[in-house]
C-alpha cells in the first residue's frame, strides 16, 4: 500500500477528471474515443515531440477487463477529431463499457510517464511498471444493483497495459498498470462528502451536517438523487435515473447541423457554445456570428422541465428536506431553466455551486478525499501491527 499512488478518477459522461499523488497532478480529457491504425498519419512527425500529449493520445490497450481487447484506440481531444468518434450513449451502464476502462487505463498511464508531476515508479527500459490505489465511483442506480463489485473485480488481480503509438513526448512507452486496491464509490454519497468535508474529511459546512438534503447530480446518460439524512445516504429513497443531457445535447447538435449546415465534432462544443461567458448560444455561419438560442432554449428548457420534475416527486416521498443542492455538469447546463421554472412555481430552496470547476471537479475531489484517507487509516494500521523491537 505505502508504494502506490493515490489516483482518483471520475470518468463523467462529458470528461474524465482525475487528481494523483499529493495533488500534484489534475487531468481533465474529454470523453471521446475512436478506433484507429497503428499507423495513423500525421503531418510533420518529426515535431511531434514538440506537441502537447494530451491533444495527440493515441495508444493500444491490452487488458483481460475489456471486451475488445488489443485494440487501437485515439482519445480525448484527438477523438473528437474522428469521423467514427465514439461517445457513451444513453441507457448503457458506465461499469460494463470499454470505454469506461479506456479511459481510465489512459488516465493513469498519462499521470505514470509525467515524472514532472510527481509519478516515481520503475522504469525499465521502455516499460513503466505502475501501482495505484484507485477511488472511483459509478452512479446510483448501477451502485444500487451491485455492479460496484463486479467492476472493482475487473480491475483488481490483473495488469493493464497502455502502449503509447504516435503520441507527443511518449511514443513507444508501455505502461503496466496494477491496483493494489480498487475503492468504488457510490456518486452520491461522494458529493455529500465533498458538501461537508475537506481533504483530511474534518467537517467544514456544520449547517448542512445534520440538515436533511437533498442532492441532485445531473450527469451525461444519468440523474443521481442522493437523500441524505442523519449525516448518511439513505440507500433506500435514493434514486437514480436514466436522463441526463447527452441526448438533448445530441438534439442541439443536430439540429444545428440541419438548419445551418455546420457540423460540431462533439457534444462538447455544443457545451461550450451554451456555457461560455461570450457570445452564448451564438455560430459562425459563413463568417457570420449566428445566434442558436431558438434552438438551445427550446430543447433544454424541455429537459429542465423533466429535471424538475423528478426534484418534485423525490422532494414529495421526502417531505422534510430542507433544501436540493444542483451538482454535475448538467447542472452548470441548466442551472438558468430550472432557477427560472422554480421561481415561476413558487418552488423548492434550491442552491447551485456558483464555482462552476468546483461543481464539475465535485466527484473527483470527493473520490480524493475518501481514498487519501482510506490510505492514511490502512498505513496507519499497518504501523500499529509492526512488532516493536526489543533492544
Amino acid at each position: 500500500m505505502t508504494n502506490a499512488r493515490i489516483a482518483a478518477v471520475d470518468v463523467g459522461n462529458d470528461s474524465l477528471k482525475a487528481i494523483f499523488g499529493k495533488v500534484e497532478n489534475e487531468l481533465n480529457l474529454p470523453n471521446v474515443v475512436a478506433r484507429d491504425i497503428e499507423d495513423r498519419p500525421v503531418i510533420g512527425i518529426e515535431e511531434l515531440n514538440s506537441k502537447d500529449p494530451l491533444d495527440g493520445i493515441h495508444i493500444r490497450v491490452h487488458s483481460p477487463a475489456l471486451k475488445e481487447n488489443n485494440a487501437i484506440y485515439r482519445v480525448g481531444h484527438l477523438a473528437t477529431k474522428s469521423d467514427n468518434a465514439s461517445e457513451l450513449d444513453p441507457g448503457s451502464s458506465k461499469s460494463e463499457e470499454d470505454q469506461t476502462l479506456v479511459m481510465l487505463f489512459t488516465a493513469l498511464a498519462l499521470d505514470a510517464v509525467n515524472e514532472e508531476k510527481g509519478a516515481t515508479f520503475k522504469r525499465s527500459g521502455n516499460v513503466v511498471d505502475a501501482n495505484y490505489l484507485l477511488g472511483t465511483g459509478l452512479p446510483l442506480r448501477e451502485a444500487k444493483e451491485g455492479k460496484d463489485s463486479g467492476y472493482r473485480s475487473k480491475l483488481m488481480g490483473s495488469v493493464h497495459q497502455i502502449e503509447f503509438l504516435i503520441t507527443p513526448k511518449y511514443q513507444g512507452i508501455k505502461v503496466n498498470i496494477k491496483f493494489d486496491d480498487v475503492k468504488v464509490y457510490p456518486e452520491g454519497f461522494a458529493a455529500f462528502i465533498n458538501l461537508v468535508m475537506d481533504n483530511q474529511l474534518n467537517i467544514i459546512n456544520k449547517d448542512l451536517i445534520d440538515k436533511r438534503i437533498l442532492i441532485q447530480d445531473i450527469g451525461g446518460l444519468s440523474t443521481d438523487i442522493a437523500v441524505i439524512k442523519d449525516r448518511n445516504v439513505d440507500d433506500d429513497k435514493a434514486q437514480g435515473f436514466n436522463l441526463g443531457v447527452s441526448e438533448s445535447l445530441e438534439a442541439i447538435r443536430e439540429e444545428i447541423r440541419s438548419k445551418h449546415g455546420i457540423e460540431l465534432d462533439s457534444r462538447r462544443d455544443v457545451v461550450e457554445i451554451i456555457t461560455r461567458k461570450n457570445n452564448r448560444n451564438h455560430i459562425m455561419v459563413k463568417g457570420s456570428r449566428t445566434s442558436v438560442h431558438d434552438i438551445t432554449d427550446r430543447i433544454l428548457l424541455d429537459l429542465a422541465k423533466k429535471q424538475y420534475r423528478l426534484l418534485r416527486n423525490v422532494w414529495q416521498k421526502n417531505s422534510q428536506t430542507e433544501i436540493c443542492y444542483f451538482v454535475g455538469g448538467g447542472s452548470i447546463v441548466l442551472k438558468d431553466y430550472l432557477k427560472t421554472l422554480n421561481n415561476n412555481l413558487d418552488g423548492f430552496n434550491i442552491d447551485f455551486f456558483e464555482d462552476e470547476k468546483e461543481s464539475i471537479w465535485m466527484m473527483a475531489n470527493a473520490y480524493y478525499k475518501l481514498v487519501a484517507d482510506y490510505a492514511r487509516r490502512t498505513n496507519k494500521d499497518k504501523q500499529d501491527k509492526k512488532p516493536v523491537k526489543s533492544n
